[in-house]
């Protein structure tokens, strides 16, 4: 087991050292699923950003420089500390989020690894030079950068922002969130270990309003991404204006599941079941509210019910569904469940009591509601826990329009009878990912929302391009 106290989690890293924040605050990190204390975490100030921008803004006139070779040597390096270091980033996010350790290891530690490879291989971006009529268009990094990271798939999002902007060649300040910012501290030794100049990396946790806010509005930063709730992504947004920088948002999604009438009904229960419970529906890209068609509703709330009760909780080798992340994240998810009973919709199984043997922890029964519209709060609103949704349909106009009547458009599914069949329909939702037939996520694809789930792309060429800026240089004629 990883020794959490051996992390310099005490320290900020900035300009390629452990230093000591101006504010000398402390912040636990808890264990949901025994409420134990892992670790405390230093919490930065505003001064703190200061010091970690200027750093980054002195780092970035060389670092820009650097050659695509040089960018790509250290980007593998990186993966190669990632590789070594596995079992630490494993445990790093099972500890503080909840997630079982066996899971956790193909769903928030390999997917990132092969992210940081993929952009090594991408590093030459910067030399891509293309003729437009007169002009010569050439790219160039956008420059220092202010990552902030969610705490539901923290080491997924910190390489889907990091690795491209050092692929780019930004500088940048990261600040995880305040319940899981373990795998950070493990990734800044990683990444001082594998060579990278100093300031070109820096590391400032702290509160939302604190850090958060400062790196928003930060005059000498030159672009924000950030992933979390649609609110505090219009609050970002709103302290980034003044400032006129770019802002990337990743947001929150309510997304929908058709399943049409052809459709292996069992197999596409099942899939989308487990795409909700996975990660205790912490994932802002689940498939929460399951469109069926009325003729097999209820076959499929029969199947639902099976797979939710069949569901292993626990953080053990034979666990499926872990903790939520926080006492504050089960409230919120219980205060859903008990809202939907309140709107009429029927508790298939599951509800807002404590599971059996789970008391301690910050566990909440996998549950399936029937009988929902598309009117209910549950159905409308993001709950983040592992709550599904199912509604009826009754033709394929009225699933469409169901899927597409949301706020938000992140992600959605189609299960039909193959993938060509479900093609036409995912080309209809108005969402910025759509898994066909249990698609995995790929890492080489783009990776954003529509609407009220937020702006900009991350992963695949896309991702990188959110780096750069273009510069047209018109040649005499």
């Amino acid at each position: 087991m990883t020794d959490f106290y051996k992390l310099k989690t005490d320290k900020l890293f900035i300009d390629g050292s452990w230093q000591d924040s101006r504010s000398g605050v402390l912040h636990p990190v808890i264990n949901p699923a025994n409420e134990a204390v892992i670790c405390e975490v230093v919490q930065g100030s505003a001064e703190d950003v200061d010091h970690a921008v200027a750093a980054a803004r002195a780092a970035f006139r060389r670092w820009r420089n650097t050659s695509a070779v040089d960018r790509t040597e250290l980007l593998n390096a990186i993966a190669d500390g990632m590789e070594r270091r596995k079992e630490d980033l494993i445990q790093a996010v099972s500890q503080a989020l909840g997630c079982p350790a066996h899971i956790c290891k193909w769903l928030h530690v390999e997917g990132p690894i092969y992210a940081m490879r993929y952009y090594a291989q991408h590093t030459d971006i910067l030399d891509k030079t293309e003729k437009a009529g007169h002009s010569l268009v050439m790219r160039e990094p956008i420059g220092v950068c202010g990552f902030i990271t969610p705490w539901n798939y923290p080491l997924h999002q910190f390489v889907g922002k990091v690795a491209p902007a050092l692929a780019a060649g930004c500088t940048m300040i990261c600040k995880p969130s305040e319940i899981t910012p373990l795998q950070d501290y493990v990734m800044a030794e990683i990444i001082e270990s594998a060579g990278l100049p100093p300031g070109v990396f820096n590391l400032v946790p702290g509160a939302g309003p604190v850090v958060g806010a400062a790196l928003s509005a930060h005059p000498d930063i030159d672009m924000v991404s950030f992933t979390g709730s649609t609110r505090a992504g219009i609050e970002v947004a709103k302290a980034a204006a003044p400032t006129v920088k770019r802002v990337t948002q990743e947001l929150g999604g309510k997304s929908p599941l058709i399943i049409t009438a052809d459709a292996d009904l069992e197999a596409a229960v099942r899939w989308g079941c487990e795409d909700v419970f996975i990660n205790s529906g912490q994932t802002c890209t689940a498939l929460t509210r399951m469109l069926i068609p009325a003729e097999h509703y209820d076959a499929a709330v029969a199947i639902a019910k099976n797979v939710a009760e069949g569901v292993t909780l626990g953080t053990g080798p034979d666990a499926f569904m872990g903790p939520l992340s926080s006492a504050r994240q089960r409230d919120i998810v219980r205060g859903y469940i008990e809202k939907g009973l309140a709107e009429g919709a029927r508790l298939v199984t599951g509800g807002a009591e404590p599971p059996v043997q789970f008391e301690q922890g910050f566990y909440v029964k996998p549950t399936v509601f029937a009988d929902v519209n598309n009117e209910m709060t549950i159905a409308r609103e993001e709950i983040f826990g592992p709550v599904i949704c199912l509604i009826p349909y009754g033709d394929m106009e009225e699933a469409i329009r169901i899927a597409n009547d949301t706020d938000y458009g992140l992600s959605s599914g189609v299960w039909a009878k193959d993938p060509e069949s479900a093609l036409p329909i995912a080309r209809r939702l108005e969402a910025g990912l759509c898994f066909v037939n249990g698609g995995e996520f790929n890492y080489d694809a783009p990776f954003g929302g529509y609407k009220r789930s937020g702006n900009g792309r991350e992963f695949g060429q896309a991702g990188l391009d959110e780096f750069i800026e273009l510069k047209s240089v018109q040649l005499p004629t």
